[in-house]
């Protein structure tokens, strides 16, 4: 398999990354000298093959830079969430255990808060890269720690680094996906899962890729960096605008481009003046995923795009991947695809496997293990008596084995593309005084596919207001990231349960969902 350093060395002008909105460019010379430097830099204090190390950055070329560094020399390097309140944050930071944190200048507000609210981050060393003009006391500058170092030094035989993702957790804290290290042996072998990437996309030296998403998530940062072990050129937004990445298209004659369904109803949102002005033909692969996309908006994208669209279905755990090209899903609207990483069950309660179109957990087969960085109870509820891993959604498979979803994780709420839990928003709410008993549910949204409703039972004594609504959002605020704060409030004098105190989830969305705007709306700064 070749890497970023192969292509460097055959083609070190060629453009690695470009930088949507300035036209900034990194060519593979470039990146793969830095990495050099850093990768040495990170050796010489002391990590060990295993060990991790935190990003924290906006769309920043840095992230690359040192993912691409841990990965030559054995690390897992974990990149934060920038939208994360300093207690999350924090929390991340100390559980993935890492040895250092590398942020940018944007994020030193965020750093120093996350500072103030956990000791355990003062003790954290910080490096910043280039751009601050003053450090603060206790901050170190990326770049002088790295220009000691030579660009072409040969780096110790360590095994393949890799990344080590977060996402919400249902107990309250988001969970690190940790996945084993591929041994030094085996750095040329490309996994299961890449090869069914390829497969599916067509990924190539001359790809033009567009990312369009946060590089803190699984699916930019993995496809940027495969992009890149490939000789492809990555073009990276900082930030998603739906006739941005249209003029982005036209610019850098993007042949693919990646998506999640709230991005194609900006884009179906825009005026027609806009979607006709610019030059699309260049896109060869639209790919979308993270969450489920409604038909009828999948078709309006066709039509206006062509059968350049692909699906697929996977996790950052990595547990099994399905994938659909635009002739297949006309064929099969709503499905999935097929699998291209792993085989499918479909399982029921009793952990018996369902013939063709009975509903069930889906369970997948053949591929990699994972597990959840110290939850070791959310790692075995994972896998079935039979190894079979499962994200944890319903769904069916008709006879010629293409893969329908019929429920996400029982609890899961889906906000633009970005997973949410209701209980780690239940946890909070039920820290107000005012509040008795809190259940959260996703209804729908017309522009970020769900966003979470707080049904309340409030304390003896307390009258339901409109004010006391938003009172209640506002505790959230800084508790919760933006994308976790209630949209709406409505006050319940008993919430469901069973004489054992569980929730009826299900009733509650089903009494709920119908109004899903009902109750008191609140203000939490939607952009």
């Amino acid at each position: 398999m070749t890497t970023l350093h192969d292509w460097a060395t055959v083609a070190p002008q060629k453009p690695a990354l470009i930088q949507a909105e300035s036209g900034h460019v990194i060519t593979y010379g470039e990146l793969d000298a830095r990495a050099i430097r850093a990768a040495q830099w990170l050796v010489s204090r002391g990590l060990e093959a295993g060990d991790c190390i935190a990003v924290l950055v906006e769309n920043h070329p840095g992230l690359i830079e040192i993912a691409s560094a841990a990965r030559r020399v054995g690390l897992y390097y974990t990149a934060v969430n920038t939208h994360l309140s300093p207690a999350e944050a924090a929390y991340v930071l100390k559980d993935c255990g890492a040895k250092l944190l590398i942020a940018s200048p944007a994020m030193l507000p965020l750093v120093e808060a996350v500072r103030a609210a956990d000791a355990h981050a003062l003790d954290l060393p910080v490096f910043v890269l280039a751009g601050a003009s003053n450090l603060p006391p206790g901050f170190e500058a990326y770049e002088a720690a790295i220009s000691a170092f030579a660009p072409d030094a040969t780096l110790p035989a360590r095994p393949v680094g890799r990344d080590m993702l977060y996402s919400s957790g249902t107990t309250g804290h988001p969970k690190g996906i940790r996945r084993p290290l591929t041994p030094y042996e085996d750095r040329d072998k490309p996994e299961l899962e890449i090869i069914a990437w390829r497969r599916a996309f067509g990924f190539d030296e001359n790809t033009v890729y567009l990312s369009t998403a946060p590089f803190y998530h699984a699916a930019p940062l993995r496809y940027i960096m495969r992009t890149l072990d490939v000789g492809g050129t990555c073009v990276a937004m900082a930030k998603y605008d739906a006739e941005g990445a249209l003029a982005a298209v036209e610019r850098y004659r993007v042949t693919h481009s990646q998506w999640v369904p709230t991005m194609f109803v900006r884009l179906l949102g825009l005026p027609d003046e806009a979607r006709r002005r610019y030059d699309l033909s260049s896109m060869k692969v639209a790919i979308h995923a993270a969450a489920p996309c409604p038909v009828h908006v999948k078709q309006a994208m066709l039509d206006w795009w062509g059968d350049i669209l692909y699906e697929y279905y996977a996790g950052s755990e990595g547990a099994g991947t399905t994938s659909i090209g635009p002739l297949e899903w006309r064929k099969y609207p709503g499905s999935v695809g097929r699998a291209s990483a792993g085989v499918i069950h479909i399982v029921d309660n009793a952990g018996n496997e369902l013939p063709p179109n009975e509903v069930g957990m889906i369970y997948f087969s053949g591929v990699a293990t994972f597990s959840y960085h110290n939850a070791p109870e959310k790692t075995r509820s994972a896998y079935n008596d039979k190894g079979w891993a499962t994200y944890g959604d319903l769904g069916y498979v008709n006879e010629e084995g293409y893969l329908f979803l019929s429920d996400r994780r029982a609890d899961l709420i889906l906000s633009g593309g970005v997973n949410v839990y209701p209980q780690e928003i239940e946890s909070v709410l039920m820290q107000h005084p005012s509040v008795a008993d809190v259940a959260v549910i996703g209804v729908p949204d017309p522009e970020l596919g769900e966003v979470p409703k707080a049904v309340i039972e409030l304390r003896d004594g307390k009258a339901a207001t409109p004010d006391l609504a938003q009172d209640i959002v506002d505790y959230c605020q800084g508790r919760l990231g933006r994308l976790k704060l209630p949209r709406t409030v409505v006050f319940d004098e008993r919430l469901p349960r069973t004489p054992t105190g569980k929730l009826l989830r299900r009733e509650l969305k089903d009494r709920h969902r119908e109004q899903p705007h009902s109750g008191h709306a609140v203000r939490t700064g939607r952009a």
